[in-house]
């Protein structure tokens, strides 16, 4: 299944889309996308509602983040092994572990706003793993099963912040409008193996990131496997998994976003985001 939410911002309402492409309502069964309806079983419900009898929502409606009251957003740094050879890094012998704040979450299409003074932002088409199944201590073999679904992640990031203003990665991270997630959360069985998955990221039409997950240096079961080594997972949580190469600060000589310009992003059978780009007021 495609999930998503639909709506204006804190009114958005569960949804899904169809064979067709039509975006069908699903508030007649599940309140909202949020942790509490992203077990198995709830998401398991869900497949045997006759679609084609579910409400048709206007397809011009704004798309909401795919899941809503986030606990965490947990990133992971350097990922990539392309991406750490652009940025002069090597391959972290762990993975390396930052926060987003869930202030910096929105819809996919929304616009990503640049914080006042910012030289130097950047993005990062990122693979994101939503948890459905609460856990502690997961066995890597077990990993799977605590997963809701998959989602695009556009990892927005102010590298003077994060890079040159002492501290934490954070700093750089969570701004508001940091995190845009969806269109679309989909559901494991949709997704024959998230590490074969092709991942771009355009600026006005201009192709910059060109990767694959099948670079990714942790991979998603263990990535999950080692996060609740030091935090349990709740269900809701979204985990973003690092970038392939392609990044602005990785360029020669380096480019950073404007406003007026327009990012594009997407992962092979999760959709695409779109966001405008404009300066925080």
């Amino acid at each position: 299944m495609k999930l998503l939410r639909v709506g204006p911002p804190g009114q958005e309402k569960p949804a899904l889309l169809d064979q067709e492409g039509k975006l069908r309502d699903l508030s007649g069964h599940i309140d909202d996308l949020t942790g509490a309806n992203l077990n198995a079983s709830q998401l398991q419900s869900l497949t045997a509602i006759a679609t084609d009898e579910l409400p048709v929502i206007d397809a011009a409606s704004r798309i909401g983040p795919c899941v809503g009251h986030v606990g965490k957003f947990i990133c992971i740094g350097l990922n990539y092994s392309d991406h750490a050879a652009e940025t002069g890094a090597e391959v972290p012998s762990e993975p390396v572990i930052f926060n987003k704040w869930t202030s910096a979450i929105c819809g996919p299409n929304d616009d990503v706003k640049i914080p006042r003074g910012s030289q130097k932002t950047d993005w990062e088409v990122e693979l994101g793993v939503v948890i459905g199944k609460a856990g502690r201590y997961i066995d890597e073999a077990d990993a799977m099963a605590h997963v809701a679904g998959f989602c695009v992640v556009n990892d927005v990031s102010e590298r003077e912040y994060q890079l040159e203003r002492c501290g934490s990665w954070d700093k750089g991270k969570g701004c508001d409008t940091f995190g845009p997630l969806g269109p679309w959360l989909v559901t494991p069985d949709e997704i024959a193996d998230p590490h074969d998955l092709g991942m771009w990221l355009e600026v006005d039409g201009k192709r910059y990131q060109n990767g694959t997950t099948r670079t990714m240096v942790y991979q998603v079961p263990f990535l999950i496997s080692y996060l609740s080594r030091f935090m349990s997972l709740q269900p809701g949580d979204v985990i973003s998994t690092g970038t392939p190469p392609g990044v602005g600060m990785g360029q020669q000589p380096p480019v950073y976003l404007k406003p007026g310009q327009q990012m594009r992003l997407g992962i092979d059978g999760l959709g695409e985001q779109c966001q405008r780009v404009v300066a925080d007021d």
